[in-house]
């Protein structure tokens, strides 16, 4: 373990980070649903020597407040905000997967001038069909736990890679495996997606943006055709062989991408925007 634990309160409400340390640029990482900070345990650990990279769990999820009563996108977006805030984070670039991408972008579209770049890997602002929570709390009412066995975990939950990161984030206890987010708190989690979409927070991104997509994700073809005509100059990369779980399937594809961005990114001057927000 190369990282330290740093806790961010906000509102009674306590938020777990792995800080990875490092003195250049920093970036925080959002993790998706039902996920944890240790699925970027790969690529922060690569990036650590060039960046100050902090992984965040966030509510109601990993080694963060289990069962917060707001579940909100607001809620999302105010603890994406106080961890830059109270760990002193100048112009961070801010990345996430899938929801945490979503918690992402609303952050940088709130708040210009907080955001250095945004980084969204198979996310976007497209609604949820109204099936997804249903969808999310039945997939997770099939998962048999306690797992008897973290190997167990693993083969259940998709194997290689993917399974690796979805089982680094359980908990032994009582003799099993079991999750660290409660399920109907997750089904909460999405509840604002379904009755909503977010095209106007999207185009209201004043960063430079990068859009990972999996050649096989959930990101259709015509809500990436629709990202990108209202916002042209987003750098887009489709990974092959991928799905949703990019970063865990291509960690090392992901980082090289991601690498190329920042540099050009970094090497650029801030706007003045951006330079007088956080004066």
């Amino acid at each position: 373990m190369n990282w330290s634990e740093r806790t961010v309160v906000r509102e009674g409400v306590r938020i777990s980070c792995r800080d990875w340390g490092g003195t250049g640029h920093p970036l925080v990482l959002l993790h998706g649903l039902a996920g944890h900070a240790g699925e970027w345990d790969s690529l922060a650990r690569a990036l650590s020597p060039r960046y100050r990279v902090i992984a965040v769990d966030q509510r109601g999820h990993g080694a963060s407040e289990r069962h917060p009563s707001d579940v909100s996108r607001a809620a999302y977006v105010a603890d994406a905000v106080a961890v830059i805030d109270q760990l002193a984070l100048r112009q961070p670039v801010l990345m996430g997967q899938s929801l945490g991408g979503h918690t992402a972008m609303l952050t940088a579209a709130a708040h210009p001038g907080l955001i250095r770049a945004l980084v969204l890997v198979e996310a976007g602002p497209g609604g949820a069909g109204r099936e997804v929570p249903a969808e999310i709390g039945r997939w997770l009412d099939t998962w048999p736990t306690p797992f008897p066995t973290r190997q167990a975990a693993v083969r259940f939950l998709g194997g290689g890679p993917v399974g690796e990161g979805w089982a680094s984030g359980l908990e032994e206890r009582d003799g099993g495996w079991w999750p660290r987010f409660d399920r109907d708190v997750m089904v909460g989690s999405l509840a604002e997606n379904v009755r909503r979409s977010y095209w106007d927070q999207w185009a209201g991104v004043a960063c430079p943006t990068l859009t990972v997509l999996g050649q096989s994700g959930i990101i259709t073809p015509q809500e990436a055709d629709g990202m990108f005509r209202q916002r042209p100059h987003t750098v887009a990369v489709s990974i092959p062989g991928t799905g949703h779980d990019v970063h865990l399937e291509q960690p090392d594809v992901l980082r090289q991408v991601l690498q190329g961005f920042l540099s050009e990114v970094l090497a650029a001057s801030p706007p003045q925007s951006a330079r007088a927000e956080r004066s």
